[in-house]
């Protein structure tokens, strides 16, 4: 198997496990979300701390949070993630999956526009009818429903402004990630400190304090370490192995797993204004996937052309 093959393929089962987690999370449905936001932060910790323990790459960790721009980085950008799994986790338990899910589909035209906003980047005609197209779905949604989709919106920035910070850090995938759970893990302790010996309950008003009380729900915590490093791994690896227009158009799997896990599996409502909404936003990453396949092909056809330089 070729390089490319192993990568699509690493990329495939990424997407699978992110798009699959709603029923990981449903299993978990009883258990307050905060409480399960916070094993998820520490069972991450400890998972990321292993691999680059076992990696020796431990030490860039506190490297990269001695630096005041890279820990200014780090820590905005554990603020958005732990908003983005917080609300992630909420969603499945309301019973708002297809929302969730409405909000990784908007999410590549939401960092698009982002990279405008914050770098000056140019787009295309096609990619700024995308956005159109998605931002005029979005209204379609809130007009026809009577409420802006709001966990979509707040999902799809949370994870764009995730991004940006990411960018700002300069560090690999493992690295920042466990810098940005070691941030978040002195709070998830407190919190579960609270929620065993306080019994705090949380935004949902739920007694918590499961953990060690339940054998099944116990070790469906642990795994929350686990799930939340595997694919990330993969994604990794498969980033360096194919294009990116490949990875963005194999990224569309996660969301579709979500909505069909909503709508087949949960039996979550998806009526006729849902319908258009969705039509409309899978037009506009049509359009936008196949402008970025353009983009990337013409790049790679010029490159050749362009001068090497002769320092070796």
């Amino acid at each position: 198997m070729t390089d490319r093959a192993k990568g699509v393929w690493a990329m495939i089962a990424a997407c699978v496990i992110w798009g699959l987690s709603p029923l990981y999370y449903k299993l978990l449905a009883h258990v307050a979300p905060l409480e399960v936001l916070s094993h998820r932060t520490l069972w991450s910790l400890v998972f990321f701390g292993a691999i680059l323990l076992a990696q020796r790459r431990l030490g860039a960790v506190g490297l990269l949070l001695r630096s005041r721009r890279g820990a200014a980085a780090v820590g905005f950008a554990a603020a958005m993630i732990s908003l983005n799994w917080f609300l992630y986790i909420l969603s499945i338990q309301i019973g708002r999956t297809v929302e969730a899910s409405l909000g990784y589909y908007i999410f590549p035209l939401v960092a698009v526009a982002l990279g405008v906003v914050a770098f000056g980047e140019r787009l295309p005609r096609g990619q700024w009818l995308a956005v159109g197209i998605a931002a005029l779905a979005v209204a379609v949604l809130s007009v026809g429903l009577g409420v802006v989709p709001w966990i979509s919106l707040v999902l799809a920035f949370s994870f764009g402004l995730y991004g940006l910070a990411k960018k700002k850090t300069g560090a690999g995938p493992i690295v920042s990630v466990t810098a940005e759970v070691a941030l978040l893990a002195p709070l998830a302790a407190v919190w579960l400190w609270g929620v065993h010996t306080q019994s705090w309950q949380g935004v949902v008003a739920r007694s918590g304090g499961v953990f060690g009380q339940d054998l099944r729900d116990s070790l469906l915590l642990v795994f929350s370490g686990p799930m939340t490093a595997s694919p990330l791994i993969l994604f990794s690896y498969a980033s360096r192995r194919v294009s990116m227009s490949t990875v963005g158009v194999i990224q569309y799997l996660n969301p579709t797993l979500q909505f069909i896990c909503a709508v087949v599996i949960f039996g979550e409502p998806f009526g006729a204004v849902q319908a258009v909404a969705f039509a409309m936003i899978w037009l506009a990453l049509a359009i936008y996937s196949v402008q970025a396949v353009a983009l990337e092909r013409a790049a790679s056809r010029a490159s050749p052309s362009r001068p090497t330089s002769s320092t070796g």
